[in-house]
């Protein structure tokens, strides 16, 4: 089994799928191993989107990031980094196939509904961000 990060975005929450996408997860077969409500601050934003602060999007990014409330979790799958990141789909909403949860619920590039880690090293940092000290048993 691996473990990967997923987190539901402020536009996806904002937008009332918080339910139809969890649904989506438990129904592509993962398990929700821990999740919380967070509502991040600038700083906790730019923290977490630290590896992008070079890039021109990292000021946007963290604005959004911290713009409402978000779901983190922790998810349970074999393969679980490549299959959450198949079911999320493309980062570009707009280039999204529509069975994917950003072609169902994103709509642009940066508020494309989901974020989710993309290596088992990016996951084990970024479980430890939102879950420090977390026995995940």
């Amino acid at each position: 089994m691996e473990r990967t990060l997923g987190i539901i975005k402020p536009d996806a929450i904002a937008a009332h799928h918080m339910g139809n996408i969890l649904s989506a997860i438990e129904g592509a077969g993962f398990r929700v191993v821990s999740m919380r409500m967070v509502n991040l601050t600038r700083a906790q934003a730019e923290g977490f989107y630290a590896i992008h602060r070079a890039k021109p999007f990292f000021d946007g990014l963290t604005q959004f990031m911290s713009s409402g409330p978000c779901v983190v979790m922790v998810l349970e799958a074999d393969d679980a980094i490549n299959r959450w990141r198949t079911l999320a789909g493309p980062t570009d909403s707009t280039k999204a196939p529509p069975d994917t949860l950003r072609g169902r619920f994103g709509t642009t590039i940066q508020r494309n509904a989901v974020h989710g880690s993309d290596a088992p090293a990016t996951a084990t940092t970024e479980i430890a961000f939102f879950f420090p000290g977390l026995v995940l048993i």
